[in-house]
């Protein structure tokens, strides 16, 4: 199994540093082993692609690259504000939860 990191797959996360400073997402990918994500909108890059089936004319494309998730912090969706995440027991005592040390409720 690979490493536990605050962010999945569907969250929201606000940009802490780098160009996008600021931005909210939705995390695309989390890729684990690298602990890094790709977010939707966030650290868009330009791609030169040869033609292929899928780009017959080939040329420059817009991409988004993977940032590093210690520049990313989850947004709460419940209260839509910034917060650090926590890990606690589930009710049955199987398996962990994320809570939102901020308001204190279990994210999902």
């Amino acid at each position: 199994m690979g490493k536990k990191l605050h962010i999945k797959k569907d969250d929201i996360v606000y940009v802490l540093s780098g160009k996008d400073r600021g931005k909210e997402g939705r995390v695309l990918r989390v890729i684990p082993a690298e602990d890094r994500a790709i977010v939707e909108g966030v650290n868009v890059v330009s791609k030169h692609v040869r033609p292929s089936q899928q780009y017959p004319d080939g040329g420059i494309i817009q991409q988004e690259a993977p940032i590093h998730v210690s520049n990313l912090m989850l947004v709460d969706p419940s209260t839509k504000e910034r917060t650090r995440i926590g890990r606690k027991r589930n009710e049955d005592g199987k398996g962990w939860v994320r809570y939102s040390k901020k308001s204190g409720e279990i994210i999902k």
